[in-house]
């Protein structure tokens, strides 16, 4: 992968995951947070807890150190916040609140808060 290339995949991931770590270990903690989400068989937590596992340590790794696999993650968490964020419950787009829905807790698994909106990179 070029250098260019990486350095997109950062910025597209930074702007979508706009908790902070310490944010999103708070999450986890939550009883919404479990939830929410899709449990593989013979697992005991979901793919976005995993996930928000994964975005910690990717957070926590020098750009340098990052793997091939870190940056497949944070592709996989770039379309998923993309898929999401375009299935806006109907009532957001009417000016509902979304602050308890089972949509947004998803994707804070993710590590996206649609109520911060993107982050400045």
């Amino acid at each position: 992968m070029s250098p260019d290339h990486e350095r997109a995949i950062r910025e597209d991931f930074d702007s979508l995951v706009n908790l902070e770590p310490a944010e999103l270990k708070a999450w986890l903690k939550r009883p919404e947070s479990q939830r929410v989400g899709m449990v593989r068989r013979g697992e005991t937590e979901s793919v976005g807890r995993q996930s928000a596992r994964r975005i910690l340590s990717i957070r926590a790794t020098p750009i340098d150190d990052l793997t091939d696999a870190d940056y497949a993650h944070m592709k996989k968490v770039i379309g998923y916040c993309r898929r999401h964020l375009a299935q806006r419950p109907a009532a957001e787009r009417l000016g509902g609140d979304i602050t308890n829905t089972r949509w947004r807790w998803s994707l804070m698994n993710w590590g996206h808060d649609p109520l911060r909106g993107r982050r400045e990179t």
